[in-house]
Parts: C-alpha cells; structure tokens; sequence
C-alpha cells in the first residue's frame, strides 16, 4: 500500500504546454509595455522602450524578462533612476498563469487557456492601474469567446452569445439600480464589457459563479486589507474588474 507511487500531473505535459512556460515571461514584458501605453494611447508595438526618467532607448540586453531588471539591480543603468517592480511582477505573473494552465490542463489546448490567462492578467493590471477596461481588449475578448465556442463545440455558440448578452445586460442594470439608489457610478460600462466575455467564454449558466466568486475574492482582499490596518468606507471606489477576470479564468480551467 505504501509503495504505491503518486500521480503526477506533469508528467504528460506536451511540448506545447513548456512551450507555454518558456514564453510566458516574454509575455509578460509585453503585456507590461500593453499595459504601461494602451492607456495613455501610445503606440504599443512599434515605439522603442525607453527609460520613463531619461528617455534614452533600452538596448535588448535591458529588455531581457527578469534577467534584464535584476542585471540592472532594479534601476536604469544611464540615469540610475528606480524601474520599480510592476515589470518583473507582470513577467513573474504571466510565469504563474502558464505554470497554473499547464498543472490544471497540460494538453494540446493548453495554449489557449495561457492566451485566456494572459489576456484577463493585462485587463485586471490595467483596472488596478487607471481605474478603465479599454474597449480595445473587452471587445475583442468577447468574439474571441464566440469564436472559441463555435471551433471547440459549435453547438454552445448560442449559449455563448446569450451568455454574451446577458452578462452585459445583468451588469449595466445593476449598474443603474445602484446609481438610482446611490447617485453615484458604482460599476463601470467596461465591468459589463468583461462579464459579457466571461458569457462569451464560460456561457450563460456560469455568470452567477463567475459574479460569486468575484464578489468573494474582493470580500476577501477587503478584509485582508483591513487586517493590516488599512480600512474601507462603504463609498471607497474598489477596482472590480481585476477580480472578475481573475474568477472567469478560474472557472475556465475548473469549471463546474
């Protein structure tokens, strides 16, 4: 009985799936440049990477994910200014994302929940960083959702679209509800934008999860940051979108 060996989940990991890994870091500096421009409306592929304190351009050396920063010691190597640590965290970030798909899927298909993963990292970073889901990333999220359902099952196309709808739908009257009792704004058109993609990806019947377990994760932040000493009013602005995308993934690779 003893003797008997434990599975291991990695162990019929394709190529496809360390591909991922091997990537995700690189990844990760991109979407790091995605979420630094997109934005403020700067070209994000064709402007070269410069230094936020000097403006002098970055050779690839300095680009190098994770290696580059620590090289550096966290600081640009021509004015010594401090990089700061969103860079290596969003690398680091997308690292996780891969390394979660791979442990959760680690088949052919593992790529596309690392594309799902990666795409819902740089909305949530955006969010937490200027309060705004760009139409340039919800949009195209949502027929990515469609276009994923009718290729791996096309008979859930339908319950995509109306998942689609009704995401987008549910949250913008909530949205009024609340702006009718409170005369405030307290979830955002782009909230409702990403839960429509949560439709698109997941299908109607797993908005109520997807909202659950959101709400959960933001309860549970809140509370964390209470613990530490730092308290919430009942009007203090809460970014939702970052935890939406964060519980969408979740359900995408667990689904009930």
């Amino acid at each position: 009985m003893f003797d008997m060996p434990w599975p291991d989940p990695l162990a019929e990991v394709g190529a496809i799936g360390w591909g991922m890994v091997l990537a995700a870091p690189f990844v990760g500096s991109f979407l790091g440049v995605l979420v630094g421009r997109l934005p403020a409306g700067r070209p994000v592929v064709w402007a070269r990477s410069r230094c936020e304190s000097c403006g002098r351009v970055l050779a690839v050396r300095d680009l190098v994910p994770l290696l580059g920063w620590l090289a550096a010691r966290g600081r640009c190597r021509f004015c010594g200014a401090r990089l700061g640590w969103f860079d290596p965290a969003i690398e680091l970030a997308a690292t996780a994302v891969a390394l979660v798909a791979v442990v959760a899927d680690g088949g052919p298909l593992t790529w596309l929940d690392c594309l799902f993963g990666w795409w819902l990292l740089a909305l949530g970073c955006i969010d937490l960083r200027c309060w705004l889901l760009p139409d340039a990333l919800t949009l195209p999220l949502v027929v990515a959702g469609l276009f994923a359902a009718l290729w791996l099952d096309p008979a859930s196309l339908t319950n995509a679209a109306l998942g689609a709808a009704l995401g987008y739908l549910g949250l913008r009257l909530v949205a009024a509800i609340y702006r009718g009792l409170r005369g405030s704004d307290g979830v955002g058109e782009g909230d409702a934008k990403l839960l429509a993609a949560a439709g698109a990806w997941l299908g109607a019947a797993a908005l109520p999860q997807v909202i659950l377990l959101a709400a959960s994760a933001a309860l549970a932040v809140a509370l964390g940051l209470r613990l530490v000493g730092i308290r919430l009013g009942p009007r203090s602005p809460v970014p939702f979108g970052p935890f939406l995308a964060l519980a969408t993934w979740v359900l995408w690779l667990f689904p009930r």
